[in-house]
């Protein structure tokens, strides 16, 4: 059973997911892990799927390939199943403050530094606060209360505040 990922970005509208997660169902594919978000007005989608066949691979190709002509970028490719599970000690970071350039430079370079790895990431900026959160997987030897001092340091720097909890809500 071939695991595909799909992605689809552009201008949003309307029934994106339904039509591509119904393409998959009807070749009898299993949604396994998805990301969908809006960003200023452009759909991104991510997602991973188990289809019954390499065949089926190729029909779902054809099958998006209209999605092409209203502007939508799709991509469809294998993937190798993922066998192994990440391990380790999990944290939520949290970053807010006034917008300015390298917030999130500074805060991922805090995390791959530590040894951390980034599960998943989204930002957003409102009128007057810049928001970051991110879900991340460290070595389960990481010392978590010295990787959040360092974190606030860093982006204390920036004017902006940082929260590093782990996944058992005890704070750092």
């Amino acid at each position: 059973m071939p695991s595909i990922a799909v992605t689809v970005v552009g201008q949003d509208r309307p029934g994106i997911v339904h039509r591509v997660t119904s393409e998959i169902a009807d070749l009898h594919g299993n949604l396994e892990d998805s990301s969908m978000s809006l960003l200023r007005g452009h759909f991104a989608m991510t997602l991973i799927a188990d289809l019954p066949d390499l065949a089926s691979v190729v029909l779902l190709e054809e099958a998006l390939a209209d999605l092409r002509h209203t502007g939508l970028a799709v991509a469809v490719f294998e993937v190798p199943g993922d066998e192994s599970h990440e391990s380790g000690r999990s944290a939520r970071m949290s970053v807010h403050g006034a917008d300015r350039p390298g917030i999130v430079r500074a805060a991922t370079d805090v995390v791959q530094r530590s040894g951390g790895n980034i599960t998943d990431l989204s930002t957003r900026l409102g009128s007057e606060l810049y928001v970051l959160s991110a879900d991340i997987t460290f070595p389960p030897d990481t010392d978590l209360p010295a990787v959040a001092e360092l974190l606030q340091g860093r982006l204390a720097e920036l004017g902006v505040h940082a929260t590093l909890v782990t996944d058992d809500e005890e704070m750092l």
